[in-house]
C-alpha cells in the first residue's frame, strides 16, 4: 500500500487567524508540522495542501512537497480530496496543520487498521479518546461518537450520546479526534456528494461519510493532542520546543 500523509492548512484560521505561520522556536507551525510528519517514517509522502501562498512558498523554499488548492473548500477532507484526485495513493493520513508534536504511536494505528483489513471493508479509521468529566461530556464543542462492538461508528453528534436513562448501567463517553485515515477512493465519494442533512445539522463531517455508506473504525488512544488553537496555546508549544532544544 502506498501511504501518503496530508496536512491541510488554511491560513484564516477563525479562532487564530495566520496561526499555522506564527514562529514556533525559529519556523513557522506549519514547517514544524511538516517536519514532524516527515520525521515519523510512515508515510511514503507528505504534502502540505493549501489555499495560501505564503504557506505554499513556505513550504517549497524549505525543500518540502505543498499543493495549492483550486477551489474554496468547507473542510479539510474537501481540501484534501482535490489534491490527491490524481495522485497514485491507496491510503491517506489527514495531519492537522496546527498540531506540530505529531502523535506517531496514534498514527500508527490508524494505518494498522488498513495493513489488517484483508477484505477492504473499512474506508475510514479515526480516532476517539474517553472522556469522564461531565463538563467535557455535555459541551457542545466536543464531538462524542459511539461505536458497535467491532468498534465501528454508530453515530457523531455534538449532543451526548449515549443518553443515560438508566443509571446502573455503566456507560463510558468517548470524544471523537479529528484525525483521519482514508481510503481514496471514499474520500472521492466524500468530495463528490453534497453536504448531507444530519452533515448540515451536527456541522460534523464524518456524519457525510455514514450518510453515503462509509464504514468507520474508531481506534482508541490516551493521548490528548496538543494543538494550536489559541496565542496561549502558542506560547506552550514554544516553551515545549525550548524545553526540547528546539526539536521536536
Amino acid at each position: 500500500m502506498k501511504i501518503i500523509a496530508m496536512i491541510p492548512a488554511r491560513y484564516k484560521a477563525s479562532r487564530f487567524p495566520g496561526k499555522l505561520m506564527k514562529d514556533l522556536g525559529g519556523k513557522p507551525v506549519i514547517l514544524r508540522t511538516y517536519e514532524a510528519a516527515l520525521q515519523t517514517g510512515l508515510f511514503h509522502e507528505v504534502f502540505v495542501v493549501t489555499d495560501s501562498t505564503l504557506i505554499f512558498n513556505t513550504i517549497s523554499e524549505a525543500n518540502g512537497k505543498a499543493i495549492m488548492s483550486k477551489k474554496e473548500h468547507e473542510c479539510g477532507s474537501d481540501r484534501i480530496a482535490e489534491a490527491v484526485e490524481n495522485l497514485d495513493v491507496d491510503i491517506v493520513v489527514n495531519v492537522q496543520g496546527d498540531e506540530p508534536f505529531i502523535d506517531e504511536i496514534s498514527l500508527k494505528k490508524l494505518i494498522h487498521v488498513f495493513k489488517e483489513d484483508n477484505h477492504q471493508e473499512i474506508d475510514l479509521a479515526s480516532l476517539k479518546v474517553q472522556i469522564t468529566n461531565k463538563e467535557d461530556i455535555e459541551n457542545p464543542n466536543n464531538v462524542k461518537v459511539i461505536t458497535d462492538v467491532h468498534d465501528r461508528a454508530i453515530y457523531f453528534s455534538r449532543s451526548v450520546i449515549p443518553f443515560h436513562r438508566d443509571t446502573d448501567v455503566k456507560v463510558n463517553y468517548y470524544k471523537h479526534k479529528g484525525v483521519y485515515a482514508f481510503r481514496k477512493q471514499a474520500l472521492l465519494d466524500f468530495y463528490n456528494t453534497p453536504m448531507t442533512p444530519l452533515e448540515a445539522s451536527e456541522k460534523i463531517e464524518a456524519i457525510r461519510y455514514q450518510e453515503i455508506g462509509k464504514q468507520i473504525k474508531m481506534v482508541e488512544t490516551s493521548v490528548e493532542s496538543i494543538g494550536i488553537d489559541t496565542p496561549e496555546d502558542l506560547e506552550k508549544a514554544i516553551k515545549l520546543v525550548a524545553q526540547n532544544g528546539q526539536s521536536l
